[in-house]
C-alpha cells in the first residue's frame, strides 16, 4: 500500500512538473505616468484590472474592482468587470435585429434580451496586446463572420493611455467587412473611495443630461426619451448617488436603482463633459468625457457578495458603479434612435476619457 501511495504521489508530481510550463493566453500589462497613476490590464477582454490614482492625502487608491489574476475574470458570477464590450453594448430586444432587409438573432443572456454582444463577447476573448510605451497600450482584436450571431469580420482596435494630466483616455476604432451594428464601451466598475471601502451611494455625482432613457421591466427602452426634471434621474446638479435610489418610482424599480442611459444634446463626435462623480472618503473627483451621446449609469444593484476582489473585500451591494459611454440601447429596434450599422469602407471611431482629481 505504501509502494502504490509513493508511485502515486510522484506520478501527480511529475504530471504537474509536465503542466508547469505551459504559457498561460492571458497576460497582465502595466501603465504608468508620472503623476502616481498606474493601471493594470489583461488581455483577456482588455479587462482594466486596477487604477491607482492619488487621493486628497496623496495615497494612490485603487478606483477601480477586481481580481488579481486574470482568469479569476472567467469564473465570476459578474462577466464584465473591467471589460471591453462588443460588438454591441447594452442590450438588443430578444436578441434579434434587422439590417439591410436581414434578420438576425444573437444568444439571449440576459432575461429575453441578449447583452454586451451575447455569451462570448468581447469580454472573453483573448486580445492581441502591445505596450507602446511606459503609459500607452494597444489592443487588436479580430472578430470572425458570424462570431455570436454577428455578420463580417470585424476588426478592432483599443488603446489605452495614461496621460501627465491624470486621465485614462480609451480610443476606440473598428472596421468590418458586412454591414454590422458597432456600439463599444469599457465596463469599469468604480468606487473612489477605493475597492472595499464600502457603499457608493454617498459618492456624489453630476450627469449635465436633461433627457433619460425610460425602460421596460425587462431593460429595454420603452421608445422614446423623457426629462429628468422632478424624477429621481435629474442629476443637473450634483446629488448624493443615494439620494432618491429608494423612492417609489416604476423606472427604479425596473432597474432595481439606477440601470439607465442618459442622453446629452449634443453633436457626436464633439468630446463633451458626460459626468462628475467624487468620492466622498477619499476626496477623488472622476470627470467623464466622450465623443458619444449617451452615458448608461448602474448603481451596482446586482452585485450580490459572490465574488472576492484582489482586496479581500466581497462585491457587496451598490459597493461599485459604472459610467458607461455609448450609442442608444436597442437602437437596431428603435426607430427613435438610430444606429450605428458599420458598413465596409466606414470607420467606427470613438473617445472616451476618464480625468481623475482631488478636491
Amino acid at each position: 500500500m505504501l509502494k502504490f501511495s509513493t508511485l502515486f504521489i510522484a506520478f501527480l508530481l511529475i504530471f504537474a512538473t509536465a503542466f508547469a510550463d505551459i504559457p498561460t493566453p492571458y497576460k497582465t500589462f502595466t501603465l504608468r505616468n508620472s503623476q502616481q497613476m498606474e493601471m493594470t490590464v489583461t488581455n483577456l477582454g482588455g479587462r482594466i484590472m486596477n487604477l491607482k490614482v492619488p487621493n486628497a492625502q496623496g495615497v494612490p487608491t485603487n478606483v477601480v474592482v477586481g481580481f488579481d489574476q486574470a482568469a479569476q475574470y472567467l469564473s465570476s458570477t459578474e462577466p464584465y468587470f473591467g471589460a471591453l464590450i462588443g460588438r454591441v453594448g447594452n442590450r438588443i430586444a430578444k436578441g434579434q435585429f434587422t439590417v439591410d432587409g436581414q434578420q438576425f438573432q444573437l444568444p439571449i443572456n440576459n432575461g429575453e434580451n441578449s447583452l454586451h454582444g451575447g455569451l462570448q463577447g468581447f469580454q472573453n476573448l483573448t486580445w492581441e496586446a502591445t505596450q507602446v510605451n511606459e503609459s500607452t497600450l494597444e489592443l487588436h482584436l479580430t472578430h470572425p463572420d458570424g462570431a455570436e450571431g454577428f455578420q463580417g469580420n470585424m476588426e478592432v482596435k483599443v488603446t489605452y493611455t495614461l496621460t501627465e494630466e491624470n486621465a485614462l483616455e480609451i480610443t476606440y476604432h473598428a472596421t468590418a467587412d458586412k454591414a454590422t451594428p458597432c456600439n463599444l464601451t469599457n465596463h469599469a466598475f468604480f468606487n473612489l473611495n477605493g475597492e472595499g471601502s464600502g457603499s457608493i451611494l454617498n459618492h456624489r455625482l453630476r450627469i449635465p443630461a436633461k433627457e433619460y432613457t425610460p425602460v421596460d421591466a425587462g431593460l429595454i427602452p420603452l421608445g422614446k426619451n423623457a426629462k429628468v426634471k422632478g424624477t429621481p434621474f435629474d442629476f443637473t446638479e450634483a446629488k448624493t448617488i443615494g439620494r432618491d435610489i429608494e423612492q417609489k418610482n416604476d423606472q427604479l424599480t425596473n432597474g432595481m436603482g439606477y440601470d439607465h442611459n442618459f442622453f446629452l444634446k449634443k453633436k457626436k463626435g464633439k468630446l463633451t463633459k458626460m459626468a462628475e462623480v467624487m468620492g466622498d472618503k477619499s476626496g477623488i473627483v472622476m470627470e467623464v468625457f466622450s465623443t458619444e451621446r449617451c452615458l448608461q449609469f448602474y448603481s451596482g444593484n446586482f452585485m450580490e457578495s459572490k465574488n472576492t476582489f484582489a482586496s479581500g473585500a466581497k462585491d457587496d451591494f451598490r459597493t461599485a458603479f459604472c459610467l458607461e459611454t455609448q450609442e442608444f440601447p436597442d437602437a437596431v429596434n428603435q426607430p427613435n434612435f438610430k444606429a450605428f450599422i458599420l458598413t465596409p469602407g466606414k470607420v467606427y471611431s470613438s473617445k472616451s476619457i476618464y480625468k481623475f482629481r482631488v478636491k
